[in-house]
């Protein structure tokens, strides 16, 4: 890596991360001492899509850095801007989220500043844990709560049955008050945001076929149980979060069965029907359980999304006062073929939200990240494993292949990777990085912050199951490190393992947590979520790669307060960091890992990993030069301008 100019959006280089409408935010970048040299720096904007320029002043010099400042008004909800950097020599160089380019970039590259719809103030510290109620834990009086229709009974200690139409019907029992009975074990691995799939009624064990988004199915304990879980979450100073199927409901929902017994219902128009006697109709996938919504239907919003009455509202409001929603099949709501109304939606969904307590956080589901949908108006961030999640198993994993019964039936032998055709790639580090940069070029800064880095879910195989032991710990680390939410799959810190989405649904091994090997991957991910919650500069800091090679890459999570290099490593290797890529670094200290750092006397960095190394060390945080005052006098938008 080589000395360049920098900016992101985090809170080092932009002074607002919330701004209002027509409030002017200072942006900043930094540029090596010596580099062009430079004569001069503006910002270009597009205010109503039309190109503004504001000038930069020179901050001065800091630890071979020089910063310049500008100031902005914001004149759109996403406010979109670029760097130009004008050389002594007359060369123009932009600088975008795509990087340093000589050439004009594409406008999608833009940084962003967004107005309205800001993260719940909470979302920087969070790691989410997610939980599939029915295999998490049984309560001592699970065997009060009634066997629902659906269930072949298990016990818990059974192994999976992918087989249909036990894969969906297998039924092990766990219930919200047995989470709540496991919430001292939550609070020492360190998480603290649950989210859970759905606890409505439905016809199978993983709930994605609701059959009423009014209750709690009795089998999970019912309302009562729900209450008392979210009092006891929200007692110690943790957060829960709900899973609702926005795109379709189940086939024995009450409101289908309305549809399908009287085509006058007012829920005859929540779903597509394509005859008149309502037996056939748009599904997702295929899936004739699962019939898709129908959103230009009014009633259906009013019922679903809209205001205090809605099936949005009543969760997180009194007496239940859930802290935010995952929007399950999120890219495919509102859409179906020339029909597009996922931005009429989500905005809809989350201002009744905003109106019940804007303290929420509102993921969405996307199987691949459409960027255009994620601009800040509505989703604070995605559950999509675009990005990081399939990167980090690339670089990491290996096409393992297991012989196994899938639901059919039938006997396979295969390596199991996302659906995606050809498998894992083994990646290079430079690759993973790559693959990071790419899938996030188009996304605002803050929306980059709350998408979700999970390794696995309910819906994927185990990580563990196709990455060597010594390397897991490499994968956790990245999701607690680098900028995003960080998710722990339940039964990820134990080493729990899975061939594919069914397989990793195992129940919760809670009769063998003393085992050495399960007590150490909990210490493990232990640590590195302790390391999250415990430095800012992993929460809220900026991102600057300073190495990826083939089998090592270096950052730097930097704040005015704190620096936090990470270095990860699959294999021995030496990390060599040129002088002037980091500050500060006479007064390194060690977090976390047994990776040799060696500072020389000209400031250059080398990391000496003897194997498999996830490695992380505090450096003092970034000296920004002050602000220089700005002319109050000039123009501020295309607005103030007097064209002539």
């Amino acid at each position: 890596m080589t000395l360049l100019p920098h900016h992101d959006g985090s809170a080092l280089y932009v002074s607002n991360q919330n701004p209002e409408l027509g409030e002017a935010v200072e942006v900043r970048i930094r540029v090596p001492e010596g580099f062009g040299p430079v004569e001069r720096v503006a910002v270009r904007s597009l205010p109503d899509t039309e190109q503004w320029v504001d000038e930069a002043v020179c901050m001065g010099t800091v630890d071979g850095w020089q910063w310049w400042s500008a100031q902005i008004v914001v004149a759109n909800p996403r406010h979109r801007y670029r760097w130009l950097i004008i050389l002594v020599d007359g060369t123009v160089l932009e600088l975008t989220q795509a990087g340093l380019s000589e050439v004009e970039a594409p406008d999608v590259f833009d940084f962003s500043l967004i107005s309205g719809n800001p993260p719940p103030a909470w979302m920087a510290d969070a790691v989410m844990y997610q939980i599939v109620p029915d295999r998490f834990a049984r309560s001592s009086h699970a065997d009060e709560n009634p066997v629902p229709w659906w269930a072949i009974p298990a016990e818990w200690d059974d192994p999976v049955d992918p087989v249909m139409p036990a894969r969906v019907r297998q039924y092990y029992g766990g219930d919200l008050d047995g989470v709540a009975e496991k919430l001292d074990y939550l609070e020492e691995l360190g998480v603290n945001l649950i989210y859970h799939t759905p606890i409505f009624p439905a016809g199978s064990n993983h709930r994605y076929d609701s059959r009423d988004f009014d209750t709690v199915d009795p089998s999970l304990g019912g309302d009562a149980a729900y209450r008392r879980l979210i009092e006891a979450v929200h007692a110690r100073g943790m957060r829960i979060m709900g899973d609702l199927t926005a795109n379709h409901s189940g086939d024995t929902h009450q409101w289908f069965q309305a549809a399908v017994a009287d085509g006058a219902a007012p829920e005859a128009d929540y779903y597509f029907f394509r005859n008149d006697d309502r037996t056939e109709y748009e599904t997702w996938l295929g899936a004739k359980t699962l019939p898709k919504f129908d959103w230009t239907s009014k009633a259906l919003r009013s019922a679903f999304i809209e205001g205090r009455g809605s099936v949005v509202a009543k969760w997180l409001d009194e007496p239940y006062n859930t802290d935010g929603w995952r929007i399950d099949v999120a890219n495919m709501t509102g859409r179906l073929g020339a029909q597009n109304l996922n931005e009429d939606v989500r905005r809809t969904l989350r201002a009744t939200m905003q109106e019940i307590n804007p303290e929420t956080l509102l993921v969405a589901e996307y199987t691949n990240l459409h960027a255009a949908d994620f601009t800040g108006d509505a989703w604070h961030g995605a559950m999509s494993y675009s990005t990081f999640t399939r990167a980090v198993w690339h670089w990491l994993a290996e096409p393992r292949v297991f012989e196994h019964v899938n639901a059919q039936g039938k006997l396979v032998a295969d390596s199991w990777f996302f659906g995606v055709p050809g498998g894992l790639r083994g990646y290079t580090a430079a690759q993973l990085v790559q693959q990071l940069q790419g899938g996030t070029v188009e996304l605002p800064w803050r929306v980059r912050v709350g998408c979700m880095q999970a390794l696995d879910s309910h819906d994927t195989a185990r990580f563990a199951t196709f990455t060597p032991e010594e390397l897991v710990p490499l994968g956790a680390g990245l999701s607690m490190t680098l900028p995003g939410l960080p998710v722990v799959f339940a039964g990820d810190e134990l080493g729990m393992t899975g061939v594919d989405g069914e397989a990793s649904r195992t129940p919760m091994p809670w009769n063998r947590l003393d085992e050495p090997a399960i007590a150490e991957r909990f210490a493990t991910y232990r640590g590195l979520i302790g390391l999250r919650r415990g430095h800012v500069a992993l929460q809220q800091g900026g991102l600057r790669f300073v190495h990826a090679g083939v089998d090592s890459l270096a950052f730097v999570r930097e704040t005015e307060e704190e620096s936090v290099l990470v270095v990860a490593s699959r294999a021995a290797d030496t990390v060599e960091i040129p002088a002037g890529l980091l500050m500060g670094v006479a007064q390194v200290e060690r977090l976390f890992g047994d990776a040799e750092l060696v500072v020389d006397e000209a400031g250059a960095v080398q990391v000496v990993a003897e194997g498999p190394s996830f490695s992380v060390w505090q450096l003092p945080g970034v000296v920004v030069p002050d602000a220089p005052e700005i002319d109050l006098s000039k123009p501020r938008t295309h607005r103030d301008a007097a064209w002539r």
